[in-house]
């Protein structure tokens, strides 16, 4: 028989299991945000973005044998960069698809050690899945190999660890990176009508999807149909604003005769055709790269900025979520030629080193840009 005690017994447990699920997690010296499915946000990319609810045959599949709520949580290479603000975005869309509980951590600065403290703490909370944009291969390696061996799944977005990819089970890419490179060479040529100086203001030193840029666009500029343009100088903002303008500014006193710039870093970029329209060199000096259109709309409609190029980043998040998934549920194996679906954006297939394509960069210029927001 149930009786009155045995109800109160039963509530009294309850009330504690629901008390000690919903302890709140505390960041070292981080910017944490923590979302359940309820409070999964919409992508805003409206051309490329992973829109729509309704789940795919096999994505559904992966929702439910769940067997228990899958925790995963997302380092970015540090706070105030609304790039990968979006990124995350994509993660929220999947998570009100899929039903995970979902965790943004990061360090203020893109310092190459800075992640190391969040990884660690992600670690001890024994979550279950990491996704990472690393700001140093090297550095972090030994923290991720750690947590992978604690059977805590772990993958890289947007930047990977070059060189030490076996701290880490795939590569979610925004683009093919050799394409993402000579597109950058392509579209600095034509501005400047295939002659003269350039210069490229990247992130950090030790940034691997910037560096593979950057050896790839020197590469790409020895074919003999860029013959008349000359790389003089390399800079790096560290992927702040400040310190980027002051690169930019230093960039135009050196090379007086410059008329380029490529600025592969959502953050430099605003930084140098913001110091190059100051300067009033806006029709002499060209500035192209890496962008979102809401930080580079203005400058478009202006004329300061004619073109430049970006994929959608909210593609990586969710198409990450569905991959997280289904590693921790067991139901996905990455391997050269292997699949799986990743909700609405469809099927996706891991290449060479376990790397998967979110999609093809864009171009962005007057003619497009306000069919894009974010």
């Amino acid at each position: 028989m149930f009786t009155r005690k045995c109800y109160l017994a039963l509530m009294g447990a309850l009330l504690v299991s629901g008390t000690m699920t919903g302890c709140d997690k505390k960041t070292p010296e981080a910017s944490t945000e923590k979302t359940t499915a309820k409070e999964g946000g919409a992508t805003p990319n409206k051309e490329t973005a992973a829109t729509g609810t309704k789940e795919s045959g096999k994505a559904a599949e992966i929702a439910r044998d769940a067997t228990k709520r899958i925790k995963i949580v997302y380092i970015p290479k540090n706070t105030g960069n609304v790039y990968f603000d979006v990124v995350a975005s994509g993660f929220k869309k999947a998570q009100a698809e899929l039903g995970f509980d979902f965790d943004i951590v990061a360090p203020a600065t893109a310092d190459a050690a800075s992640q190391i403290p969040f990884i660690k703490q992600q670690i001890q909370l024994k979550v279950d899945a990491i996704a990472i944009s690393p700001n140093s291969p090297d550095a972090v390696k030994p923290a991720l190999q750690e947590a992978r061996a604690k059977g805590i799944h772990v993958i890289t977005i947007d930047a990977d660890l070059t060189g030490n990819e076996d701290g880490r089970e795939a590569y979610v890419i925004p683009a093919d990176s050799d394409l993402i490179a000579k597109s950058q060479i392509d579209l600095i040529s034509e501005l400047i009508g295939g002659k003269g100086e350039i210069a490229i203001l990247s992130a950090t030193t030790d940034a691997p999807n910037q560096n593979i840029w950057i050896k790839v666009m020197n590469e790409t500029l020895k074919d003999p149909k860029f013959k008349d343009i000359q790389l003089v100088d390399t800079v790096y903002g560290n992927d702040q604003d400040q310190k980027s303008a002051t690169e930019a500014q230093a960039l135009l006193l050196k090379h007086p005769n410059l008329k380029g710039i490529i600025a592969p870093t959502s953050v430099g970029i605003v930084s140098a055709v913001r110091v190059v329209e100051t300067a009033g060199k806006a029709n002499s000096i060209a500035v192209t790269g890496l962008g979102m259109p809401n930080n580079l709309r203005k400058y478009v409609q202006t004329g300061s900025m004619k073109k430049f190029a970006l994929w959608n980043p909210a593609d990586m998040g969710y198409i990450g979520s569905y991959l997280l998934v289904g590693l921790t549920n067991g139901k996905i194996k990455p391997a050269n030629g292997a699949s799986f679906e990743a909700g609405t954006l469809k099927e996706r297939k891991f290449g060479e080193l376990n790397k998967v394509i979110a999609g093809p960069p864009l171009v962005f210029d007057k003619g497009n840009i306000e069919q894009f927001h974010f």
